[in-house]
């Protein structure tokens, strides 16, 4: 049907006429997602005539009818003039539950109106400066929080949730203002927290320890595509948030990382929504205290000792295989792998019992030094190629977590990844001459085994393996060959200086390096007097 059509069909008090229309419409555009710009002045008043049905008044079927062909019509930023007036967003409030003056959802039977304006917003607000900026005016992100507040009834709101929190995480995203205003003034981490737990129907055997069931069934697609909504909400909400500044504080992020933990033990219906769902479980995980997390391997809160109430690191090895997963997928290194790797990272660094747990498993002791450190199909052969990958980011964050595995330690670090791989991270942190990073980490030292202590005179500290000896291409040389071929080195390399394609650098006292003039003059002066006494 042409829109010439429609448009003569879609007037107020018309409802039939206008549903049967708007229906043949909506079925040939539902999946339409690039216009024609010949249309666009046509689409434009179509979108007026539907806010003018709907301001009028219609039928349940004809509202949902009319919000759905608006939907589709949203999608093209060009027609949003006529719809981003106050008068027009005030309209799809209304009809969203969003209006102050709206105390409750009403029958379920017009659950599908609601469902259909939320879905209208979202794409109104994201395509649209205008909406954005009327969404801030019109206090949008209130009216979500009390929608969501009454969808904690029991019912059957999970499309209405779904698509409310849809619409915060946008406003959030795109304005600074909203988001501030959520954290402080409306509460949102606790409300969204405990929006979270009712999407999950969270248990609780204990205070920080949610009920696990043997066999429990995967969550449902509704209910994924829904905590994947409340974690990307809550992920805007707590940006910044490193630092605890009370105890209610510090339980409410307790609170939150112990349902973290039950989504990480969850899976959705299939393997694409399970990392989606773990994806975003631990992007959020990043957002909250680090003092926090201990949660993720004590849920039952009791102190832990050497010989009673071992930590439960089922949680821990599972985001080790989420990292393991995404290294294996070789794209989007900068999106989806620094996050994991951020997060595992700072819990070692916080956290002795998992950082000695994910030694084990990335780093288990040396054996077999044959082969380079970067070449073979575990975990830390993985991790050892990112350290020298072309993106900056990516090497530095997969380099400071093996860093910090090793205790900061130097030599540590070496033995496992060889000097030329962890030259970057050294020549960063001012470490090449040696020595170990700023932190103080426990005493216990890592024993070698048999294998490794007897190849280690032969290993090659640049590379990290075991090296067939080569023979020496200076030892069938005369002395006058040797001196040309070393005056022709100090030549080729005096060009190269001179001509500033390269820059020969040196190593201060401090590790740090310096263009090789000044290290030597750093070193005679450090130097003491060398004059005999005797």
């Amino acid at each position: 049907m042409d829109l010439d059509t429609v448009l003569g069909r879609v007037r107020p008090g018309s409802h039939e006429e206008t549903e049967s229309a708007l229906k043949e419409y909506n079925e040939q555009n539902r999946t339409m997602f690039e216009f024609d710009p010949a249309d666009e002045e046509k689409r434009k008043k179509l979108c007026e005539a539907l806010f003018d049905v709907l301001d009028k008044g219609a039928s349940t079927s004809c509202q949902i009818i009319c919000l759905e062909a608006l939907r589709i019509l949203s999608r093209d930023k060009k027609v949003l003039a006529p719809v981003t007036t106050k008068k027009n967003m005030e309209i799809l409030m209304k009809m969203a539950k969003l209006d102050p003056e709206v105390k409750t959802l009403g029958d379920a039977a017009d659950f599908p109106v609601i469902v259909e304006a939320l879905k209208c917003l979202c794409n109104i607000v994201f395509n649209s400066p205008v909406a954005q900026k009327l969404s801030l005016d019109l206090n949008f992100a209130a009216g979500l929080c009390r929608l969501l507040e009454k969808c904690m009834d029991g019912r059957s709101v999970g499309d209405i949730r779904c698509f409310d929190l849809r619409l915060l995480f946008l406003l959030t995203l795109l304005h600074t203002d909203i988001r501030a205003q959520l954290k402080q003034e409306l509460q949102g981490l606790p409300l969204l927290t405990k929006t979270l737990e009712s999407i999950l129907n969270v248990q609780w055997a204990g205070k920080y320890q949610a009920v696990s069931e043997i066999n429990t069934p995967a969550l449902s697609l509704q209910e994924t595509d829904c905590t994947i909504e409340a974690l990307k909400a809550l992920f805007n909400v707590t940006l910044d948030s490193w630092n605890v500044h009370s105890e209610s504080d510090a339980h409410q992020f307790r609170h939150l990382a112990a349902i973290l933990r039950h989504i990480v033990l969850s899976r959705g219906p299939s393997e694409d929504k399970t990392e989606e769902l773990h994806s975003n479980t631990i992007n959020l995980l990043s957002n909250i205290p680090v003092s926090c997390l201990d949660v993720l391997i004590n849920p039952s809160g009791k102190e832990m000792s050497a010989n009673n109430n071992e930590p439960d690191m089922e949680a821990i090895q599972l985001i080790l295989d989420f990292m393991e997963k995404r290294i294996d997928k070789g794209c989007s290194y900068r999106e989806g792998l620094t996050p994991v790797l951020s997060l595992l990272t700072e819990c070692s660094r916080a956290h002795r019992p998992i950082r000695k747990y994910i030694k084990a498993e990335v780093l288990p002791p040396l054996r077999d030094v044959s082969n380079r450190p970067e070449v073979g199909m575990t975990v830390r052969n993985k991790l050892v190629r990112l350290m020298t990958h072309v993106d900056l980011g990516v090497k530095q964050i997969a380099a400071e977590f093996l860093f910090v595995l090793c205790k900061e330690r130097v030599d540590n670090l070496l033995k496992y990844t060889g000097y030329g791989n962890a030259a970057g991270l050294l020549a960063a942190r001012g470490l090449l001459a040696g020595g170990r990073g700023d932190r103080w980490y426990s005493d216990d030292e890592d024993t070698d085994t048999e294998e490794y202590i007897k190849a280690k005179p032969n290993i090659n500290l640049i590379t990290g393996h075991v090296e067939e000896p080569l023979p020496n291409p200076i030892d069938e040389m005369t002395e006058e060959q040797k001196e040309y071929e070393a005056m022709k080195l100090v030549n080729m390399f005096d060009k190269l200086s001179r001509e500033d394609l390269i820059k020969p650098m040196g190593v201060k006292l401090d590790g740090t390096m310096v263009p090789l003039q000044e290290a030597v003059r750093y070193a005679q002066i450090a130097e003491p007097d060398s004059s005999d006494s005797d």
